[in-house]
């Protein structure tokens, strides 16, 4: 009785074993096997997400994913590695971006509109907030632009404002990675430039927010 309940967990450990063993004896080992799986992510990767995956430790992957990103640095790679949004991705070199661009769009501009880009950084600089009050900044109309950043992930709702039940936005991780931020604390120091606080809620006592 004891040895067989002891015998399905011995093919266990050694199907673990197998699995690290296996990924010393891959081509290039743990440094292909980390960039293997960077090329099939949508989105950033933390260390901790590949270390389980890979069976490493996240300092093990923190060290291969520094040396990959120094190497295709120093290589002038048409791809860089870079940390951003709290993960780890492959992105096109900045400087390709013209060539980038003209192959998927066949030349033609997808951009975000003036208007769209005004919305955004609004909400970027003083998120949480509501629909109104990015109308009272930009002294416009914005339900159909906020709706068009909805619709690309670049913002979402966060919540409500308790006293007057307005649904209050803010941006999303695509925004810190098409930003090329590693978070909020990265963006330039535009805010003093924006309404304060205070002006916005002499706006809306007015009826403008």
């Amino acid at each position: 009785m004891d040895d067989q309940q002891g015998e399905p967990a011995q093919p266990a450990d050694e199907g673990e074993q197998a699995v690290a063993l296996a990924l010393d004896d891959l081509p290039g080992g743990a440094r292909a096997a980390v960039e293997a799986v960077l090329m099939v992510v949508d989105e950033p990767v933390t260390e901790e997400a590949l270390a389980a995956a890979l069976q490493l430790s996240p300092q093990d992957v923190g060290a291969v994913l520094d040396e990959l990103a120094q190497e295709y640095a120093h290589a002038e790679r048409g791809f860089t590695l870079r940390r951003l949004g709290g993960g780890w991705r492959f992105y096109s070199r900045p400087e390709h971006a013209p060539v980038v661009e003209r192959f998927l769009l066949g030349g033609q501009q997808a951009r975000l509109t003036q208007a769209a880009l005004e919305t955004l950084a609004v909400i970027a600089y003083r998120q949480p907030i509501s629909r109104a009050r990015i109308g009272a900044i930009r002294g416009v109309n914005v339900d159909g632009v906020v709706r068009t950043l909805l619709a690309r992930g670049m913002v979402t709702e966060v919540g409500q404002d308790p006293p007057a039940g307005a649904v209050l936005y803010g941006t999303t991780d695509l925004f810190l990675q098409r930003m090329g931020l590693d978070s909020l604390d990265d963006l330039p120091a535009l805010a003093p430039y924006l309404p304060s606080a205070e002006v916005l809620e002499e706006l809306a006592a007015e009826g403008l927010a």
